[in-house]
């Protein structure tokens, strides 16, 4: 016959087996609530955002380097976009003969020149976006290693007056990444040399 204590230490083996299997049940609840916390509590990873803007950001200007203002409506890989390379008053000392863009190697769209004109533009602001407020007659060419875009207008754009703009319809490249044009400019007379005016920085994402 068993011994009453044996009873005994079962039952309490048997509340102890239990109350562990209860405690090891809320150990890993809590276990498991504390990683969801830990894990909403965690910030979502940031995502790029390509916002038309009529900013372009980097180091400060100086005598090698320019920046230049630009409105893009689309920074996404191979999607049709617009841009507009600004030039405002502040920048252009001389009237432009000819205006010159240096197109970067990589930046691998197909440029053409009855996608490019040159406009006297209405620049915005916070509230409102930069338009084409006339469209000036000139002639463009396109090198054949597309490193090149060349303005001819005709009648050359005046030094200290209105805000003027290249712009170019294209579909973006394939590959991402920030692309610097450089704008040189070459002023009327004797002599045909042009002059850096500064770079418009352009990011595809």
């Amino acid at each position: 016959m068993p011994h009453p204590t044996d009873h005994s230490r079962s039952r309490q083996l048997r509340r102890l087996g239990l109350a562990g299997s209860l405690t090891a049940g809320i150990a890993a609840a809590g276990l498991f609530g504390a990683t969801s916390v830990v894990e909403s509590l965690q910030p979502a990873p940031t995502r790029a955002q390509g916002t038309p803007s009529l900013l372009e950001f980097r180091w400060e200007s100086n005598r090698d380097y320019r920046k230049l203002y630009f409105f893009q409506s689309s920074t996404r890989k191979r999607e049709k976009a617009e841009y507009y390379f600004i030039l405002r008053p502040k920048d252009r000392k001389n009237a432009i003969l000819k205006l010159s863009i240096s197109v970067p190697e990589h930046f691998n769209a197909d440029i053409k020149t009855s996608n490019l004109k040159l406009c006297r533009m209405d620049l915005g602001g916070m509230l409102s976006r930069s338009r084409c407020k006339e469209v000036l007659p000139a002639v463009f060419e396109v090198n054949e290693e597309q490193s090149e875009i060349a303005a001819f207008p005709e009648t050359p754009i005046p030094a200290g007056k209105y805000t003027y703009a290249v712009v170019m319809k294209v579909f973006n490249p394939s590959n991402f990444g920030m692309f610097q044009f450089n704008a040189l400019a070459q002023a009327p007379g004797d002599v045909p040399i042009s002059g850096y005016l500064g770079s418009w920085l352009v990011d595809i994402e």
